[in-house]
C-alpha cells in the first residue's frame, strides 16, 4: 500500500547505490524517515493505517494478535526512536526504515532529478518520501516492510554525521610549531 510522508527528516541515507549491510544479504539502498508524533501525527497515522491494511489483507482475524507479536519482536517498519536513542533526531520520535533492491527515484523540491554529486538530501534533511507498505510471510519469516520508492529534498536540516566536533581551528600551528615537530623520534 502506498504512502507518501511529507516533510520527515532522513537518516542513515544510502541511497545513491545498493550496498550490503555489514557484508549480509542483497544489496539495498535504504533510509529511516523521522517523525515527531506530536506535530506529525498525520504522517504517523498514515503509517499506522497502512501497516494494519495490509496486516488485515495478508492475516485476516489473525492480523491484530499478528501485529502485536511482530510489534513485540521489531518486525514492524515502523519503530519507536528510543530504539535509537544514542543517534541524533531518534529520541522522542519515531521512524519508517524504508529499503529497496534498486535506487530509489531522488529529487529537488521542483521534481528535477537528483544525483549523489549534488550533494542532496543527505541524512539529517528534510524529505517527502514515497513508500510501499507490504507484509511478508515466506520463508524468511513474517514482518511488515516498507519498500523505498521515491525520495524529494524538501529542505536543509543540521546534517547527521560523525564529524561533529571538527573545527579548522584544531589544525592551526601553533608559533614556533613546524611540521618536522618532534624530531627523529620515529628515525
Amino acid at each position: 500500500m502506498k504512502v507518501v510522508l511529507k516533510r520527515t527528516r532522513m537518516a542513515f541515507a544510502n541511497i545513491w547505490e545498493p550496498k550490503q549491510f555489514n557484508g549480509q544479504g542483497k544489496p539495498s539502498c535504504n533510509a529511516a524517515f523521522i517523525m515527531d508524533p506530536k506535530t506529525q501525527k498525520a504522517e504517523v497515522d498514515k503509517v499506522i493505517g497502512a501497516i494494519t491494511e495490509v496486516a488485515k489483507e495478508k492475516w485476516k482475524e489473525k492480523s491484530g494478535d499478528m501485529l502485536k507479536t511482530l510489534k513485540a519482536q521489531g518486525k514492524i517498519c515502523l519503530q519507536d526512536g528510543a530504539t535509537k536513542s544514542q543517534y541524533d533526531g531518534f529520541d522522542g520520535n519515531v521512524y519508517v526504515s524504508g529499503r529497496n533492491n534498486v535506487r530509489p527515484h531522488v529529487v529537488d523540491k521542483d521534481k528535477t532529478p537528483l544525483s549523489e554529486a549534488d550533494g542532496k538530501p543527505y541524512s539529517g534533511c528534510f524529505v517527502d518520501v514515497s513508500l510501499d507498505i507490504w507484509a511478508q510471510d515466506n520463508g524468511y519469516g513474517k514482518r511488515i516492510n516498507a519498500k523505498l520508492l521515491a525520495i524529494r529534498f524538501v529542505d536543509d536540516g543540521p546534517a547527521f554525521s560523525g564529524g561533529e566536533g571538527y573545527s579548522e581551528a584544531d589544525f592551526e600551528d601553533e608559533p614556533g610549531e613546524s611540521a618536522t615537530a618532534g624530531g627523529d623520534f620515529f628515525s
